[in-house]
């Protein structure tokens, strides 16, 4: 679903389109990071807990053939669109299967959405009228460092409902181990305690 670094810094206001869902429901970024598993276990508790479905939703690019030739025809660009769709698809099952195979509970009803556009965009507009979005603290970018990926933060700005952000465990170390790198590169001088 996100690649963090690939974001625009503005995200245009929900316009709903044919496969946005609406009703009472919990949307959920999914692109298989660890933080979106965690965002998705945490999605698939929250819906289980109000009763209401989940959107799990993977944003994706569709290859610029545009040119000035293009060897492509109309039923192939449409062709190789399909694909890309169905392949986002199957990932995000293979994801909500693996999850839902770690659930005690009862699980609710599960929906995937795959939409062509930027994360951020997408999801946003997925989320229109939804009781909660769901993303993961950072995605599949190339920041490390930084504590929110900018998918989240988007997300968190412009999306009409709420938003919570998961954190995975893995990214809660990772911030551990880099406090700790900080805090043994920069000791406290003794007579400032």
């Amino acid at each position: 679903m996100v690649h963090d670094e690939e974001e625009s810094l503005y995200v245009e206001q929900p316009s709903a389109g044919p496969e946005v869902s609406r009703g009472p429901r919990v949307v959920v970024a999914v692109d298989g990071s660890a933080g979106s598993q965690a965002a998705l276990g945490f999605a698939l508790e929250d819906a289980a807990r109000r009763g209401v479905p989940v959107v799990a939703v993977i944003a994706y690019r569709v290859p610029a053939w545009q040119g000035e030739f293009s060897g492509l025809g109309a039923t192939e660009e449409a062709r190789i669109r399909d694909t890309l769709r169905s392949q986002c698809v199957d990932r995000v099952r293979a994801v909500v299967d693996a999850a839902a195979g770690g659930s005690a509970g009862a699980m609710p009803e599960v929906q995937v959405h795959a939409v062509p556009g930027s994360p951020a965009d997408v999801l946003v507009r997925e989320s229109d009228g939804a009781d909660l979005l769901v993303v993961g603290s950072r995605g599949h970018g190339g920041f490390h460092t930084v504590l929110l990926g900018s998918t989240s933060i988007q997300c968190a700005m412009h999306a009409t409902c709420p938003v919570t952000v998961v954190h995975s465990p893995e990214a809660h170390h990772h911030r551990l181990r880099l406090h700790r790198q900080r805090r043994h590169a920069d000791p406290v001088p003794a007579d400032s305690r």
